[in-house]
C-alpha cells in the first residue's frame, strides 16, 4: 500500500462552477470552427483565483510524490484549514463568537474546495480523480491557511467493505 501526504500553504480556493462560452473571431464575429466544421466551446471554471491555486497544488504535490502513479482504488484525505475572523477574538482570548463557532460554517463549501484540489491532482498522484472512492473531508478553523492531503491506495482489508450489499445498520442481530 502507498500514501502520500503533503501540505499546501495558502488560501484554498474552489474550483467553482463551470462555464462555457463560444469564443468569437475578432475581425468577422462569427465562432471558431474545427475542420470537420464543429464549432469550438471553451469551458472554464468561474473562479478566476482557481487556477494559481490548481497549479501551487499540483506543484507541492509533484514535490511530495516522486513515482507512478497510484492505481486502483483510493482514499482520499482533504483538511481545508482557514484563519477565523477577527470577530472571533477578544480582548483574553476568543469572544462569544468565536467560542460558539466549532468550525467554519459559511462559504466556500468543503466540496467545491475539494473538487479543486482533486482536479489539480489529476495526472500528478492518480490518473483519474474517479479513482477515488472513499473521501475525507474537512474544513476547519487553523493558521495558517493550508490544505492537508493523504491519499493512499485500498488495501484487501478495506476492499471488503466495498463487496457486502448490505448496509451495517441492516445486519439482523
Amino acid at each position: 500500500m502507498r500514501t502520500v501526504c503533503f501540505i499546501v500553504e495558502g488560501s484554498p480556493q474552489t474550483a467553482g462552477s463551470k462555464q462555457s462560452f463560444v469564443p468569437l473571431n475578432k475581425t468577422t464575429r462569427e465562432a471558431y470552427r474545427r475542420p470537420n466544421g464543429g464549432i469550438v466551446v471553451s469551458t472554464v471554471d468561474d473562479n478566476p483565483k482557481s487556477k494559481g491555486w490548481k497549479r501551487t497544488v499540483a506543484k507541492v504535490a509533484k514535490e511530495a510524490f516522486r513515482g507512478p502513479l497510484l492505481e486502483g482504488p483510493l482514499i482520499a484525505t482533504f483538511r481545508f484549514y482557514r484563519p477565523r475572523p477577527k470577530n472571533h477574538f477578544a480582548k483574553f482570548g476568543l469572544s462569544k463568537a468565536g467560542a460558539q463557532s466549532l468550525a467554519p460554517d459559511t462559504r466556500p463549501d468543503v466540496l467545491k474546495l475539494t473538487r479543486a484540489a482533486e482536479d489539480a491532482l489529476n495526472g500528478v498522484i492518480y490518473a483519474d480523480d474517479a479513482q477515488i472512492v472513499e473521501e475525507h473531508l474537512f474544513k476547519c478553523w487553523g493558521e495558517p491557511a493550508r490544505l492537508e492531503v493523504e491519499i493512499k491506495q485500498m488495501v484487501e482489508a478495506e476492499k471488503s467493505l466495498f463487496e457486502t450489499n448490505v448496509m451495517p445498520w441492516e445486519k439482523a442481530s
